[in-house]
């Protein structure tokens, strides 16, 4: 492991219910009257639309990034803008621009924002840094831009490997309750496709691994 680590998040799929429900032009619940007036972040944004999965990400990435200094540990991987910061305030328009571009590696749309990010942020953390991806593995829509300028400095969480993404974020969860961080791998080490995890028991108001 390198002295710094940057994490990589990947991004909600706005083509669900919990997308439809928030864009809905008569929702006035807080977040999507925020939304169409410009004060809503990105992050915010995904973890209501994601659920547990992004909310466990965000916060897992908060606890244990550890950036070189002046340059922030958590980005966001967006198909139509690249990387950007968790706290970007967006809008209902940056969000159907981001819906219009499939995350297809070979679609410049959202190919070129992301090699541009990459690049850049590889050169501003220098070599002594490492990128974790904290996303899927399963398909090479994610690795394959980014590994050509990471190359063995991507990693991925071990314990991801055979999860799902709800105890995917259960488990980051726990650690950010615990303190106690996965274990980074490169990307090339993962298994893709092998035996399931056992099931994380359920969080409740008495475990001591529950939020607050």
């Amino acid at each position: 492991m390198s002295t710094h680590r940057i994490f990589l998040l990947s991004p909600a799929n706005l083509g669900g219910e919990r997308a439809a429900q928030l864009c809905r032009p008569d929702a006035r619940f807080d977040l999507a009257l925020r939304l169409r007036q410009g004060e809503a972040t990105l992050g915010e944004t995904f973890a209501f639309i994601s659920g547990l999965y992004f909310r466990g990400k965000l916060a897992y990435a908060q606890r244990f990034a550890a950036p070189p200094p002046d340059i922030p540990g958590a980005w966001v991987i967006t198909s139509a803008f690249g990387l950007l910061l968790p706290d970007t305030l967006v809008t209902f328009g940056h969000l159907r621009k981001i819906a219009q571009v499939p995350i297809d590696a070979s679609d410049p749309r959202y190919r070129e924002p992301l090699d541009r990010a990459c690049r850049t942020l590889c050169e501003l953390a220098g070599p002594g840094c490492d990128f974790i991806l904290l996303g899927s593995v399963a398909t090479m829509k994610y690795l394959e831009p980014m590994f050509r300028i990471f190359g063995d400095r991507l990693l991925f969480p071990e314990e991801f490997a055979g999860r799902g993404d709800m105890s995917r974020g259960g488990l980051m969860t726990r650690c950010v309750r615990s303190g106690e961080e996965l274990t980074y791998v490169p990307v090339g080490a993962i298994t893709r496709h092998g035996p399931r995890p056992p099931k994380l028991s359920r969080l409740t108001s008495r475990d001591p691994s529950a939020p607050r």
